[in-house]
C-alpha cells in the first residue's frame, strides 16, 4: 500500500519554465496591476484587456516546457500515491507525467462562460475572442478564479491536505489564502516539508522539515530523503 504524498505548488515551481511570477516584486503581473487583469471588476471595466492579457499567457504557455522539478513529482509516483494540490493555472504538472492534479484557481487551457460555472470547455493554447459565446449565451472568459470570486475546488482540497501521509509545500509563499491555510488540515504527526529558497514567515512545528532551495533542487534533495 503506498503512502499518500499530497504536494501544494505555487508559482515557483513554474518560474524556473520561464513563467512570470504570479505577482512580481513590484505587486505586477506581467506589467499589469492584479486589479486591473484578475479581478470581477477588472473584467467588467474592461473584459478586452483582460481577454487579451489571459490569451498571452496562453501562447506563451505553449512555447515553455516542464522543469525537472515537474518530472521529479511524476516520478514519486512510482513511490507513493500522489496527489499535487496547485495554485498554478499553467499545465505543466501534467505534461510533465503527473496524473493527479487538482487546480485551485483554474486553467488556462480551459474557458467558461460568465454565468454557467460548471460548464468547462477545454480551448487548449488558442485565444478566445471577443463576441465567442459559451452556451449559456454569455462571453466566453478564462476558466481562472480571480481575486474575489469563490475557490470552487478548496473542499477537495482540504479533503486531500487530511488524508496526507506526507504533506510538501513546494514554490508558494504561504500567502494566498485560502490555498495557505490548507497545511492546517494536515495530521498532527504528518511529516511537512517546505521546500522555499527563503524560509516562509510561518512558525515551524516540530513534524516540519524546511529544505531551503529552488523548485528543482529542492525536490532533488526531498526524493533522496524520501526515496533513498
Amino acid at each position: 500500500m503506498k503512502k499518500t504524498l499530497v504536494v501544494l505548488t505555487g508559482a515557483g515551481i513554474s518560474a524556473e519554465s520561464g513563467i512570470a511570477t504570479f505577482r512580481d516584486s513590484n505587486g505586477l503581473w506581467e506589467n499589469h496591476s492584479i486589479e486591473d487583469v484578475a479581478t470581477p471588476q477588472g473584467w467588467q471595466k474592461d473584459p478586452a484587456l483582460v481577454q487579451r492579457f489571459y490569451n498571452e499567457r496562453r501562447e506563451q504557455l505553449a512555447t515553455v516546457l516542464p522543469n525537472e522539478g515537474h518530472k521529479i513529482l511524476a516520478r514519486l509516483e512510482q513511490y507513493f500515491n500522489v496527489r499535487i494540490i496547485t495554485q498554478n493555472v499553467d499545465d505543466l504538472h501534467e505534461r510533465g507525467g503527473s496524473t493527479n492534479v487538482l487546480h485551485l484557481h483554474g486553467q488556462l487551457t480551459q474557458a467558461r462562460g460568465c454565468n454557467d460555472v460548471n460548464k468547462i470547455y477545454d480551448i487548449g493554447y488558442r485565444s478566445i475572442e471577443m463576441g465567442e459565446k459559451a452556451q449559456d449565451g454569455t462571453q466566453m472568459r478564462p476558466h481562472i478564479v480571480w481575486f474575489g470570486e469563490d475557490v470552487p475546488e478548496i473542499m477537495n482540497a482540504v479533503e486531500l491536505s487530511a488524508e496526507a501521509d506526507i504533506f510538501v509545500v513546494v514554490g508558494t509563499s504561504m500567502q494566498v489564502y485560502p490555498a495557505a491555510s490548507l497545511v492546517n488540515y494536515v495530521g498532527n504527526k504528518v511529516p511537512i516539508y517546505i521546500i522555499d529558497p527563503k524560509k516562509p514567515d510561518i512558525s515551524l512545528s516540530e513534524t516540519m522539515t524546511f529544505i531551503e532551495a529552488g523548485g528543482s533542487e529542492g525536490l532533488q534533495k526531498l526524493w533522496e530523503i524520501l526515496v533513498k
